[in-house]
């Protein structure tokens, strides 16, 4: 059993080189939708495949990860991702570019991001200091979005998106390197003691279980809001006259913010109400988006809009995580955390893709917003009602 620093420094780290490149992708659409002569909409539906794949593929890659350890999911991972990246390269048409940034590389970001690593950092953590970790572990994201995506915007001026693509895939690889850290499960450990239960009979007791349900109407909330801004918030302002620049600047800045945010939305997930604190924060999204939009836009408007954003960003998957955790146990947590996390990119999908759709048809980006508060304030409510006890099969023991 590896000490519960070194599971948490290297899952960090791999999520910091998964995560950090897949942000930057937003950053490639106008290079490549005039090289290889797509439009938004395709570009879009690269990404949204790239979304849904990530969550379709996610609960049976946690379920391998729950049985055979997260190192040899992520090895696999890395590789599949550094490949899709490769392929991307070669692109020169829209099925290319689905296939290689859609399918290969949305695979290979189930493996290689928040799910599987946070099942093994859940078994080596107490429950009180759970939530904190996978703080810390989202945080990583953020650092990696934070130092990504500028360093692909100066590669993409200097190099142009083909060799920035090749460079990408050499970053991911490295994860390959620190599955190592996060490889193998804790033999007798009590928390696993007590929770000896098969992985149908936990997916039997998730699907009665109305909170979880919960948790998975909300985390498609998530889903939506992070893809579309992601995916379209650069192009967006880019056509409101401020520069693709601005772009990598606002990406670089949400990442920035949110390695704060989700440090303090998992310490907060520790000492308060996780369900509290996530409707707090949906409620709170949907107000800084509708912010955003009432003021005039100009480049100061954008950054605060980005550090506010930020700080909201990823803060709801150690807490929609730790609510997992806390109702069903860890032993089942990658598989069961994989399922909600379908959901999320579910919402995912229609957020890259839906909103290029809406652009392509009315030229505009203005009835996505509206969507994006609309959701919002909708998964602020849906979590209240959340019953995020322990089942009772934990409570006996």
């Amino acid at each position: 059993m590896k000490r519960p620093w070194v599971v948490i420094a290297c899952a960090a780290f791999i999520v910091t080189l998964a995560m950090g490149v897949r942000q930057s992708f937003g950053l490639f659409l106008p290079q490549m939708s005039v090289d290889i002569g797509i439009s938004r909409s395709d570009f879009g539906l690269a990404m949204a495949l790239q979304n849904l794949l990530f969550g379709l593929v996610q609960p049976f890659v946690g379920a391998l990860a729950d049985k055979h350890g997260a190192g040899r999911v992520v090895l696999a991972g890395a590789l599949l991702y550094a490949l899709g990246l490769i392929g991307a390269a070669f692109a020169t048409d829209a099925i290319g570019l689905h296939i290689s940034f859609g399918i290969f590389i949305g695979m290979a970001q189930s493996a290689t991001t928040f799910v599987v690593v946070l099942g093994a950092v859940g078994r080596v953590v107490s429950p009180e200091r759970r939530s904190t970790a996978f703080g810390i572990v989202t945080a990583g994201g953020s650092l990696g979005q934070f130092l990504v995506v500028p360093f692909a915007s100066i590669l993409l001026g200097d190099l142009g998106y083909q060799q920035t693509l090749w460079i990408m895939a050499g970053l991911v690889a490295l994860c390959g390197l620190l599955a190592i850290g996060v490889a193998g499960r804790p033999d007798g450990s009590a928390m696993l003691a007590v929770e000896e239960q098969s992985a149908r009979e936990a997916l039997r007791e998730a699907a009665v279980h109305r909170g979880y349900w919960l948790l998975n109407a909300g985390f498609f909330v998530c889903g939506f809001h992070i893809a579309f801004i992601a995916t379209h918030l650069p192009a967006y302002l880019d056509d409101k006259g401020l520069g693709i620049d601005i772009g990598a600047q606002v990406l670089a800045l949400v990442g920035l913010f949110n390695i704060l945010g989700s440090y303090v939305f998992g310490r907060a997930g520790d000492v308060m109400r996780q369900k509290y604190v996530l409707s707090a924060l949906y409620t709170a999204r949907s107000a800084v988006i509708a912010l955003f939009l009432f003021l005039p836009l100009s480049h100061a408007s954008a950054l605060a809009f980005a550090g506010a954003m930020g700080f909201l960003w990823l803060g709801t998957i150690p807490l929609t995580s730790g609510i997992v955790g806390r109702i069903f146990g860890v032993r089942h947590l990658s598989m069961l955390y994989g399922i909600v996390f379908l959901s999320h990119q579910i919402g995912s999908f229609f957020g890259a893709w839906m909103a290029g759709l809406i652009f392509d048809s009315t030229g505009s980006y203005n009835v996505a917003w509206g969507i994006a508060i609309a959701l919002g304030l909708f998964a602020g409510l849906v979590h209240l009602p959340i019953a995020d006890a322990p089942v009772k099969r934990l409570q006996a023991a």
